[in-house]
């Protein structure tokens, strides 16, 4: 398969009064195309920051401070000419006017609320035709329209509301659209950020199984991030579990729900609801995510784990491949064979 995105060592610092927090602790991740990643994980592990460096959008006082994010483009993309190789680019190496040629276009970001993303002065018509006139200013309105009614119709929005308000669609119809917006331009990375986000079970579920087939329609590589991991376990292929920054835990969705490895995703697992075995006792995961201003020394859940040695509260454990190309970062498995990009 074609590695599509190979993130390399990619740290992103807040700076705060309190001091520096690290929202992404040399992250390392690979993502082949036509396959959806999933990024789980308590708030404020750096899910959303992961995402959004992707796009060169980490709010203020984010900075991407060291790593490379390398994206495989077409070679004749006029607007990175100098500065893509091969065909791949370094998204941190760009600036902000090739940034805004490649958002949109070539990655397309669905934003958490969509009341907030959405301009309520507008119709949903005229949001279509400024995404696809600012990257195709020459482009008809009737491809506009067009375009824009077979993505509604496949997500279930009946196209004579094009002529809509934000504000006359309910909560799961604005997401949809937030969805569609996004596939307009039919990019070739989708990182969709908690996009059910209190949404009821049954319009989750119609929106995630929407999304799954116009995945497969346009061709679509993915990035899903979300808390839910039931959400994960319907839609994502492989699934990283990060945790204070870090990746903890990189395997296949059937893998880590058959057999997780590391201590934190099976305490995830643990405290997901089973409506099946009602007479199983929750779990919880005592304590609470470290203060990344002041981080500990050794494994940054340490404090947490109830398989914690004395390595693990001295020595922050490596990114390493075991059990068939499973990735985790735990003492309970070794740690001398890094993975070599972590």
């Amino acid at each position: 398969m074609t590695v599509l995105l190979r993130i390399q060592n990619l740290t992103v610092e807040y700076k705060t009064r309190r001091g520096t927090a690290r929202g992404v602790d040399n992250v390392s991740l690979e993502l082949e195309e036509n396959r959806t990643l999933g990024l789980a994980g308590e708030s404020g592990c750096g899910k959303s920051t992961l995402g959004r460096s992707i796009m060169k959008l980490v709010p203020y006082p984010g900075q991407i401070v060291s790593g490379r994010i390398e994206m495989l483009l077409h070679d004749h993309v006029k607007y990175l000419k100098g500065v893509i190789e091969r065909g791949i680019v370094n998204i941190i190496d760009l600036n902000e006017d090739q940034m805004r040629g490649l958002r949109g276009k070539e990655i397309a970001y669905i934003f958490q609320d969509p009341m907030t993303s959405l301009n309520p002065m507008i119709t949903i018509e005229t949001h279509f035709k400024e995404i696809m006139k600012a990257h195709y200013p020459d482009i008809e309105e009737e491809e506009i329209i067009g375009r824009a009614y077979e993505i509604l119709d496949g997500l279930g929005i009946l196209p004579e509301r094009i002529t809509d308000y934000p504000h006359q669609f309910s909560g799961g119809m604005r997401q949809r659209v937030m969805i569609g917006l996004g596939l307009a331009l039919r990019p070739k990375l989708l990182i969709a950020d908690e996009p059910t986000t209190s949404l009821d079970v049954i319009v989750e579920a119609q929106i995630l199984e929407e999304v799954a087939e116009l995945k497969d329609v346009f061709n679509l590589t993915m990035i899903l991030i979300t808390h839910n991991l039931g959400v994960l376990a319907q839609t994502a292929d492989d699934i990283a579990i990060m945790y204070a920054g870090r990746v903890m835990e990189l395997s296949s969705t059937e893998s880590l729900f058959d057999d997780p490895l590391h201590p934190y995703a099976k305490a995830l697992l643990e405290s997901v609801p089973d409506v099946t075995h009602p007479e199983k006792k929750l779990s919880w995961i005592p304590g609470a995510p470290p203060d990344l201003t002041d981080p500990i020394p050794g494994c940054m859940y340490n404090p947490r784990c109830p398989h914690a040695m004395d390595i693990c509260r001295t020595v922050q454990p490596d990114l390493i491949t075991v059990d068939g190309g499973r990735l985790v970062a735990c003492h309970l498995f070794g740690g001398e064979k890094s993975h070599g990009t972590s």
